[in-house]
């Protein structure tokens, strides 16, 4: 066989090992700095290491979510702007454990380009990084994965992963949630990462540019704006469940809206009855809904229209529930009730206030 003294090398193949220490080495600090207890937050082995023991759990049942950030990421890359698409990757999985009443513990990422800008991607998980500490979780791990024939130039993809865990009795929902509880809305940040399959059609349809000012805020770019990321609701509605114990049930408001998440917390023959009117509908909303001619109910089934948290609890607790969740930053409301009924459904009254 003949001896090829200048072959080829997984860099001609598009691969950069140096780039991807380069990588690690970068964001080694950035993991650190998410550390708590039962994790010491270091990167570099096969697996993750964490200790429930050490962060106080004596008979857990542990809670595990995954996620991604859907098509926001076209905007990032359209726009060049990286460094909150981790948050959303992060809230994506973080915000579906603590509905089930699991404190998040760890959190691991998926990272896949065509070819590694390492600037770029040390963006994007410092955006991870940011999300785990809103959260109180520890980034334990991660892969990184660089794969040219499998995504355009400058496009990559995220998954993440993350674990919690809550003490055995203590999962929701709980099982005297009923006809006569309330329902508390926390405020959005705007669409989080749903739905912008149909936002980028609006602005395509539109000939709108990402770098000038957003018709609905003329304090940021228009990508700016639609890349405020998720919000993090995980230390507020921990929160109001220690503090109070009247927590019964929490439904993380994605895609479908409330017409599809809120039945997923109910029992058999309890609908959901919200007043549309008591919701403070971000501009955002109106600026797609009167841009790109989208109805009402289709707005609903789309997006989180405002609320990206529900949160249920009696009557009797519900003040005492709010005033918590104020004062650890939310923007709460009083939406709607439980009610006996026929079939599981979210029935709507009022109007939702889609002008901008």
């Amino acid at each position: 066989m003949e001896n090829r003294q200048n072959g080829l090398t997984y860099r001609d193949a598009g691969v950069d090992i140096d780039a991807g220490n380069a990588l690690v080495d970068a964001i080694k600090p950035l993991a650190k700095s998410t550390s708590r207890s039962g994790a010491d937050g270091a990167l570099g082995g096969f697996g993750g290491l964490f200790d429930l023991a050490a962060a106080g759990f004596k008979d857990p049942i542990l809670v595990a979510a995954n996620d991604g950030v859907g098509t926001k990421l076209k905007v990032a890359i359209d726009t060049g702007l990286h460094n909150t698409v981790g948050i959303d990757l992060v809230a994506m999985c973080v915000n579906d454990l603590i509905v089930q009443g699991a404190e998040p513990l760890f959190f691991l990422d998926y990272f896949a380009t065509g070819k590694l800008a390492v600037d770029d991607a040390r963006d994007v998980i410092a955006g991870i990084a940011d999300g785990c500490l809103q959260a109180g979780c520890a980034l334990i791990g991660g892969e990184t994965a660089e794969m040219p024939g499998m995504y355009a130039d400058g496009d990559y993809d995220l998954a993440g992963f993350s674990v919690g865990a809550a003490e055995r009795g203590s999962l929701l929902p709980r099982a005297d949630l009923g006809a006569g509880d309330v329902l508390l809305g926390l405020a959005s940040s705007g669409p989080h990462s749903n739905g912008y399959s149909l936002i980028r059609r609006v602005v395509e349809t539109t000939n709108a540019s990402f770098s000038a000012p957003a018709p609905f805020d003329a304090d940021r770019s228009l990508g700016e704006a639609l890349l405020a990321p998720t919000r993090v609701y995980v230390k507020p509605v921990l929160a109001a469940m220690r503090e109070t114990g009247a927590v019964k049930a929490l439904a993380h408001i994605t895609g479908g809206g409330f017409t599809e998440n809120i039945p997923r917390i109910l029992p058999a023959g309890i609908s959901a009855n919200i007043d549309l009117g008591k919701i403070s509908v971000p501009p955002v909303f109106g600026w797609l809904a009167q841009t790109g001619g989208i109805a009402a109910h289709e707005m609903l089934r789309t997006f989180n229209c405002g609320v990206g948290m529900v949160v249920a609890t009696d009557k009797a607790h519900a003040e005492e529930v709010a005033a918590i969740l104020e004062r650890e930053g939310e923007k709460v409301a009083i939406i709607g009730s439980l009610a006996q009924a026929g079939e599981t459904v979210v029935n709507y009254s009022g109007t939702l206030e889609l002008t901008r």
